[in-house]
């Protein structure tokens, strides 16, 4: 299975744990994953129990949020000028911006940014807002246009000549990162989940360097054309990961 970002994996196996679709072992290992741990901190600051200044454990800090009414976790992929799966307030914001992504906790107007010191990722708790969220289904079209339509104007822009393995990788677009998922996580989110990875890496390999002589006139085009594939990427990756949209047959 590809690696999922932080945010996902805890928005997914943790409505997975809330709702009793997985044991607590699965969980725990399936959001950690490769790290050594990770803890969840300023609960008690939240007025959410335990001792101010220290970190729950994981498994600790979600039975606290299911305490407090928690019946899902979803995800946020925040960039300046594109708050997608962000309600506010301020602070919060501002700390998932910082770190590129969030979970927000349903049922319980809390959110949780992850920060990483070496193999430790330590999610800090703040207020959060109710948000508005992309439809799956909008975002999966949305997604597919922006994948031919980028596909088309790099074709213009002679994209095998620069970056050869961004010109296969659109070629190929039925050859998508593995990805699985808890029960309860619709099929359809899961397949959402890998085209927007799929879609992110693209825009990653393309933009990492001008790979050739081109012109500035060149590098903006495909910084232009980049751009819509990007933000459709990172929405079906809120719409997949946020159980408050899921479609009902999941």
């Amino acid at each position: 299975m590809t690696d999922l970002p932080a945010s996902t994996r805890l928005a997914w196996w943790g409505t997975a744990w809330l709702r009793g679709q997985v044991v607590t072992d699965l969980m725990l290992d399936a959001v950690i994953g490769e790290d050594a741990t990770h803890t969840v901190a300023r609960l008690a600051e939240l007025g959410l129990g335990g001792e101010a200044d220290t970190a729950d454990t994981l498994l600790a800090g979600l039975a606290r949020l299911r305490a407090e009414g928690a019946t899902g976790l979803g995800a946020a992929y925040p960039v300046e000028g594109d708050l997608c799966g962000l309600g506010g307030p301020v602070g919060f914001n501002a700390a998932a911006l910082d770190a590129g992504e969030a979970v927000v906790v349903v049922g319980a107007d809390l959110g949780l940014v992850p920060g990483r010191v070496g193999a430790v990722v330590t999610w800090q708790a703040f207020a959060a807002a109710r948000r508005q969220l992309p439809d799956v289904g909008e975002a999966d079209r949305t997604l597919r246009r922006a994948l031919t339509a980028t596909a088309d104007t790099l074709a213009s822009l002679q994209v095998a000549r620069w970056r050869p393995e961004v010109a296969d990788r659109l070629m190929d677009l039925r050859r998508r990162p593995l990805v699985t998922g808890p029960d309860g996580v619709p099929p359809r989110c899961v397949e959402l989940v890998a085209a927007g990875l799929q879609a992110l890496e693209i825009v990653e390999v393309a933009l990492q360097d001008d790979g050739g002589a081109i012109t500035a006139h060149e590098v903006e085009a495909r910084r232009l054309a980049l751009v819509p594939l990007a933000r459709a990427g990172r929405h079906a990756l809120v719409a997949a990961s946020s159980p408050e949209v899921w479609p009902p047959s999941g």
